[in-house]
């Protein structure tokens, strides 16, 4: 359409939006509730055990990081249930907490492979782990664009606790309380793996046997 040069033109401001300092102020409220603080508290936590092959030889440094991968281990469970209990439930907190579970397992799993703990025998069962879990991250947005959710069955909540339990045993010094740490923790971490590759298979089956009603009644 062609105007007149006499006609007002819309200005600068009214076509440039503002933010104003109260939405500023709510949004970075939201974004630091509590259970978003724990999550990133947890991230926080990762560069820690980029120490642990020089603590490695010292018990005391053992038992150090292995109590602080508890700590952060535990803080995952307790976030996600004040989320949901608090509605603290955010779009960024969705994206943060399994990206923070995945970047303090699998840092944990590498290190622990570094400095021998987990044995070279025994260094499929992390390459197992951390694929799978890219495999099932990438296999989620992948679902998620197409309007499905794959959502965490009680399998892959078995193979987070026993993931942890192994990871935590391995990070303590041998023995620890009289008990053989290293091998109750490799026990565990083969559990784990098995139960990786279980639960993988339900998430995987999940999104093609969705897929495949999708096209059958398009069809």
């Amino acid at each position: 359409m062609v105007t007149s040069g006499d006609e007002p033109q819309p200005s600068q401001s009214t076509t440039t939006s503002t933010v104003s300092p109260a939405t500023i102020r709510r949004e970075r409220e939201q974004f630091w509730n509590l259970p978003n603080t724990l999550t990133v508290l947890r991230m926080a936590a990762v560069p820690v055990f980029l120490v642990f092959p020089w603590v490695d030889h010292s018990r005391t440094g053992s038992q150090v990081v292995a109590w602080l991968f508890i700590v952060a281990a535990v803080t995952d469970v307790i976030d996600g249930w004040l989320a949901r209990r608090g509605h603290g439930v955010t779009s960024i907190g969705k994206l943060l907490d399994p990206l923070a579970d995945k970047m303090l397992v699998s840092t944990a799993l590498i290190l622990l492979l570094a400095v021998g703990r987990i044995p070279l025998e025994a260094a499929a069962m992390v390459v197992i782990i951390i694929g799978r879990e890219l495999a099932v991250t990438g296999l989620r947005s992948i679902a998620s664009s197409e309007g499905h959710v794959v959502a965490a069955g009680g399998l892959g909540k078995l193979k987070a606790v026993c993931q942890n339990v192994a990871i935590g045993a391995l990070f303590f010094p041998d023995p620890t309380l009289g008990l053989p740490a290293h091998a109750l923790g490799l026990a565990m971490l083969t559990l784990a793996t098995g139960l990786t590759l279980w639960s993988g298979y339900v998430y995987f089956a999940d999104y093609f046997g969705w897929h495949r009603g999708v096209r059958g009644a398009g069809s």
